[in-house]
């Protein structure tokens, strides 16, 4: 019998020894199809290319045994290490010896043979990259490199690594469920804020400070007229009582900034009822500057303020390129794909184009070296990168969202056995742990959260300052003891000048007061000497 248009449908007799075909019926296989299907025996070992990118893949030396050195995980998980051949990039000549890769796509790796009982044997791509098509000796065929190269070539039966899903390799091979979904991100590297000498002056702007050195000459000399003008300012209500020293200008304004700096008045303050009632608003307002100048002052000197980022794709500085902020992404990468294939992106990949690096380790180092300002690459690996180097911060919104996919060719039986392992894997947690273990992992968030201390840089401009006042201190104690001297000789002479005048006086006292009565003034000598 055959199932044919809803239906069963007669198609041979079995007479007991065989079974003889109807011949006017022909068997609708499924799929709709009326030729038998060729069969196929499934290899349950499986060639396996993948490469080296953190968290994804890591890639260590083998022992000198041949086996894998133990490791356990931040959490205190055994890691699980498996033996992959691959090209030793620090011997010349790249010769392919065994090493330990282990890893987010190592453990999904282990968890899909032991779900779908296959072996496997590891081996990490010869040329490090990802696969993208590239003309053959200047001609118009196209090739495929890298694990891409290698699984349309027949060297790999599957592709387990960070290998992004996009329409141009999807028309090539077959993918699987997305086993991680990310997008793209830009990586840049973090500016310490640098403390200059007045940073204990960055809480208010200079318009600030300039009003407020104003306020306390302007409400000096105010206090200094309220009381001199005053009838209750120079002189006690009592008239009887003996009079007090009045308010100078000198003393108002050492009270105008005590009450600023709340260093203590002692005396010379105003004594009259309207003099007090300006002190007392002076003194309210000096509260409020100094509780807000305190609240601030510890965002800047303590906190990390954060500079001036990329805001994303959309930035001015990535799309109007110069020479002057450098960014790229990797070669023949999906990240290079999507900027070529992107029209408006074209003045993008022409800058990127000429910069690009051949992998994405070297990229990030070129980040933190300062020789690249910005590095365009997947999200979750900037991410975990970012979690791991506290000089490095991933900055804007992600864009050209997509995932990461298992690679196979299109007529690979293990395709749907792959995607429905992956399903099963997101609902019951695996993927999530794989994520919390490898991916999530952040190094960097107990320095963050630690108490900031403060260091010589933040306060040397209050040193300075301190160090100012001194240099002004002995620059007017001279002033003074250059005055002081003048303002004695000055007072030697007066007193030599009254002493002249009193030996002078002394001199004319023997002559009598009254000369016109004694004197004859009709002597011509009298008159002459008078």
């Amino acid at each position: 019998m055959n199932y044919q248009k809803t239906r069963l449908v007669p198609v041979g007799v079995y007479n007991g020894s065989q079974v003889l075909m109807n011949t006017q019926r022909k068997i609708i296989w499924p799929g709709g199809e009326t030729e038998k299907p060729r069969g196929y025996q499934m290899s349950t070992k499986l060639k396996i290319v993948t490469i080296h990118q953190e968290p994804f893949v890591y890639v260590k030396p083998a022992q000198t045994d041949g086996t894998c050195q133990r490791e356990h995980t931040v959490n205190g998980v055994l890691i699980k290490k498996v033996i992959c051949t691959g090209p030793n990039e620090t011997i010349p000549g790249r010769p392919i010896v065994a090493q330990c890769c282990y890893g987010f796509c190592i453990d999904l790796l282990i968890k899909l043979a032991m779900t779908m009982n296959f072996t496997y044997e590891v081996h990490l791509v010869a040329d490090g990259k990802f696969g993208t098509q590239e003309r053959v000796n200047n001609s118009n065929k196209k090739e495929w490199n890298g694990m891409m190269g290698e699984l349309l070539g027949g060297l790999a039966d599957m592709i387990v690594a960070p290998l992004t899903i996009n329409n141009e390799r999807a028309q090539y091979i077959e993918f699987s469920k997305p086993f991680k979904y990310q997008g793209l991100t830009i990586l840049v590297k973090k500016e310490i804020p640098r403390s200059t000498l007045d940073s204990f002056m960055q809480p208010f702007q200079s318009t600030l400070w300039l009003l407020v050195g104003l306020s306390v000459h302007v409400v000096a000399v105010m206090l200094y007229l309220l009381d001199r003008f005053s009838p209750f300012g120079r002189f006690k209500v009592n008239s009887e009582e003996e009079e007090e020293d009045a308010l100078t200008l000198s003393s108002a304004m050492w009270f105008s900034w005590g009450v600023l700096l709340n260093s203590g008045i002692g005396e010379g303050a105003p004594r009259s009822f309207s003099a007090r009632i300006l002190g007392m608003v002076w003194a309210g307002f000096a509260m409020i500057i100094v509780a807000s100048y305190t609240a601030n002052l510890a965002a800047f000197l303590v906190l990390d303020r954060p500079e001036e980022r990329i805001t994303g794709i959309n930035d001015p500085r990535l799309r109007n390129p110069s020479d002057k902020f450098i960014y790229a992404t990797v070669k023949q990468s999906s990240v290079d794909i999507y900027f070529r294939r992107q029209v408006e992106l074209s003045t993008m990949y022409r800058h990127m184009e000429k910069h690009n690096y051949e992998s994405a380790a070297e990229a990030i180092q070129a980040v933190r070296d300062g020789k690249l300002h910005a590095f365009i690459w997947d999200s979750a690996v900037l991410e975990f990168e970012a979690s791991q180097k506290c000089d490095l911060v991933t900055t804007g919104e992600l864009f050209f969202r997509s995932g990461f996919g298992i690679g196979m060719r299109k007529d690979s039986p293990w395709k749907q056995n792959v995607s429905l392992a992956i399903l099963s894997s997101h609902e019951n947690g695996f993927m999530e742990d794989l994520d919390k273990t490898w991916v999530r992992y952040q190094e960097c968030d107990s320095r963050s959260n630690a108490p900031a201390t403060l260091t010589f840089e933040n306060m040397a401009g209050v040193f300075m300052l301190v160090a100012g006042g001194i240099v002004a201190g002995i620059f007017l104690i001279f002033i003074e003891i250059a005055y002081k001297r003048h303002k004695d000789a000055r007072r030697k002479q007066m007193q030599l000048a009254f002493a002249a005048v009193n030996v002078w006086r002394k001199n004319l006292q023997p002559y009598p007061t009254d000369i016109t009565g004694q004197l004859n003034l009709s002597d011509p000598s009298v008159s002459t000497v008078v």
